[in-house]
């Protein structure tokens, strides 16, 4: 449980960065430039996404078990989830009419991707990690928005023709079968279905 909690702080550690300190990231990035300070970025939360999926892996057969959702709610989260990666198609295709709307599908995506999980998992070790992204989402959003007020942030997404709508619809529609079909199993060993 060490190892996941520890993978938590670091991973969602550096992505609150913007949250806490927005006027010593952009110091930092003109300070070391652009392209550095995206490569220590990067390079913090691989090590972080290691340490928690890691550990997340090693708690979860372990953790106790503090409720177990009802057979169903597993639907439900299978439709969820479809959402979810339809918000992330959003977030990776260019800006349509959905992307200024959502103003923040990633954001969208992982509320979506952790209320899910949390919804059809009651382990211990499956609630600290869901609620952690859950909470961490939730205040990531609060920022921005005061972020924008203060004019740190770009309030706005210049809308795009619908056809890039149907490119991140697509893109999400492919992930969400990808990950039912093989990748869930594969990257996190539990057969979703």
């Amino acid at each position: 449980m060490l190892i996941l909690i520890l993978g938590i702080i670091v991973f969602l550690g550096i992505h609150s960065v913007r949250i806490v300190a927005p006027e010593w990231r952009l110091a930092k990035m003109e300070q070391w430039g652009e392209n550095t300070w995206k490569g220590l970025y990067s390079v913090i939360s691989l090590v972080g996404f290691v340490l928690l999926v890691w550990g997340y892996g090693m708690a979860r057969p372990d953790a106790p078990v503090l409720y177990e959702p009802p057979v169903w709610m597993k639907h439900v989260t299978a439709l969820l989830m479809l959402f979810a990666f339809i918000f992330l198609g959003l977030f990776i295709a260019k800006a349509g009419r959905m992307k200024p709307a959502l103003k923040h599908p990633m954001l969208i995506a992982i509320k979506t991707w952790a209320l899910a999980h949390l919804l059809a998992n009651g382990d211990l070790a499956s609630l600290i990690l869901f609620l952690s992204f859950l909470a961490w989402a939730v205040v990531d959003r609060i920022a921005i928005k005061r972020q924008e007020r203060a004019g740190l942030a770009a309030p706005y997404i210049v809308p795009g023709p619908v056809s890039n709508d149907v490119i991140g619809v697509v893109i999400g529609l492919v992930l969400y079968v990808l990950f039912v079909w093989k990748l869930h199993a594969l990257l996190i060993g539990v057969q979703p279905m």
